[in-house]
């Protein structure tokens, strides 16, 4: 690498396991002993291929979004431990330096995500979740989600309402215009939220007599405002709307990262402390935290092949992201579909692994470890190292009982098998990607998949 012109990138996803961070730390560290930063194919990226924002050379400004207020409460917490803080309340918890305690929450009103695809240990979180005194969800489908909730609001989907679609170094933005009338009762989020202000005597302070289409128009003219100091000309929003997209065409001059800083460190210190690169941070080692020194290091993972637990779950588990939705949205679709065996995510393994355990393609197979099980469908693949298998995300969480937990999962959702402890004191992340499980052959009549399944509406 030294030898010749080297840039160095890694995949956002090896963030999500035990100390994720250290991975990214030790990158950074690898390019500056090439001494390449700032050169031209030279230095190190993160996350190429993964989104059009990384590497797309478009001036960057701030999009038609609304102002994000403040927290009044002002009680923080990461989103990978939202279910420790349900069962914690009050305890202490790290993070970046600081020490936080769990704020005691008696009642959930999730707008926009899907915790029974995202959280690890989903077990763990259907205790927890019966803890608060109600739950409310807006769902655009019967999602475990919805399922769990006290009360569903039903929303309309991006087909059904109208909105503009950008996110920070996207090229295009675009009008994205109401395609069909909301189905059912089905009412957009901001709605449901300006009639219950209403309802709370606060209508007008949360509206400000703006419609939706109004609050775009808005949006969309304090963004032009803002692409305008970047040298970007954006047209004016009737203009935009009927044509549709903006084309933020990049810019003619290639992206170099950190190149000004090489030229003259001085004159272009780092956003660090000392303004340069810090391999070693005495910021971080201040922190005195076991698992995250002043410098990146390997850190022992909670399970990995070379320790004990593997003796008992042998298998690696990879729990990728799927290509035939994006992450759970459409798992119901006839694509989705089209990829499962009997109506079941398939598991990848490795034939060696399959031999051994008498598993042939196509066997429903029983995934389990210390914290759950889930029935899969056996795919056989020789791209799959031995000792690694692979369960994509996003089947539908299907138990086999919603009364109580640790039941048998039924649909193949890696996530009764993830573990739900954050990735290092520093960050409190995600770490699916660290599991150890153990696959066999399910030897008894498959119970029928019910993800998909509506529920029973009772008229009043």
């Amino acid at each position: 690498m030294a030898a010749s012109r080297t840039m160095l990138t890694i995949a956002w996803s090896l963030q999500r396991s035990h100390h994720g961070e250290q991975p990214y730390w030790m990158v950074v560290t690898l390019a500056a002993m090439l001494g390449q930063i700032g050169l031209p194919g030279g230095g190190f990226g993160v996350g190429y291929g993964a989104t059009n924002m990384m590497g797309n050379a478009v001036p960057r400004f701030s999009g038609p979004t609304l102002s994000q207020g403040e927290n009044k409460v002002r009680s923080f917490i990461p989103v990978a431990r939202f279910v420790d803080m349900l069962e914690n309340p009050g305890a202490d918890f790290t993070y970046n330096g600081k020490t936080h305690q769990y704020p005691d929450i008696r009642l959930v009103y999730w707008a926009g995500g899907n915790p029974f695809h995202h959280h690890q240990d989903l077990n763990r979180l259907m205790r927890a979740w019966r803890k608060p005194g109600a739950v409310i969800v807006h769902e655009q489908f019967w999602t475990a989600t919805a399922r769990m909730a006290d009360v569903v609001l039903p929303a309309t989907t991006s087909l059904e309402r109208e909105d503009i679609g950008y996110s920070t170094r996207e090229r295009f933005m675009v009008a994205m215009k109401r395609a069909i009338e909301p189905v059912g009762l089905a009412r957009d989020d901001y709605e449901i939220f300006a009639d219950l202000a209403k309802r709370l005597g606060a209508g007008e302070a949360y509206t400000e007599g703006r419609t939706s289409q109004q609050w775009l128009r808005q949006m969309y003219t304090q963004s032009r405002e803002r692409a305008g100091r970047v040298g970007v000309t954006l047209p004016d929003f009737d203009t935009f709307w009927e044509k549709g997209l903006v084309d933020l065409a990049p810019t003619p001059s290639p992206v170099v990262m950190l190149d000004t800083f090489r030229a003259d460190p001085q004159k272009h210190p780092l956003a660090t402390p000392s303004g340069r690169i810090e391999l070693y941070s005495e910021t971080l080692a201040g922190f005195g935290y076991d698992d995250c020194s002043g410098h990146a290091q390997w850190f022992e993972p909670a399970e990995w092949l070379g320790s004990p637990k593997a003796r008992q779950f042998p298998l690696h588990l990879l729990s990728d992201q799927p290509f035939t939705k994006l992450h759970s949205q459409f798992d119901h679709s006839a694509y989705s579909r089209s990829n499962k065996i009997n109506g079941r995510e398939p598991i990848l393994l490795s034939p060696e692994d399959a031999k051994a355990r008498g598993i042939s393609d196509g066997d429903i197979v029983r995934v389990h470890n210390a914290r759950g099980e889930c029935l899969a469908a056996a795919r056989l693949s020789d791209r799959l190292r031995p000792g690694v298998v692979k369960l994509s995300t996003g089947a539908w969480f299907d138990p086999a009982s919603w009364a109580g937990s640790d039941s048998l999962e039924k649909h193949g959702n890696p996530n009764v098998l993830t573990l739900d402890v954050g990735a290092s004191s520093l960050s409190q992340g995600c770490m699916a990607q660290t599991c150890l499980v153990e696959v066999e052959r399910f030897a008894h009549t498959p119970p029928p998949v019910t993800a998909f399944d509506l529920p029973s509406i009772i008229a009043k």
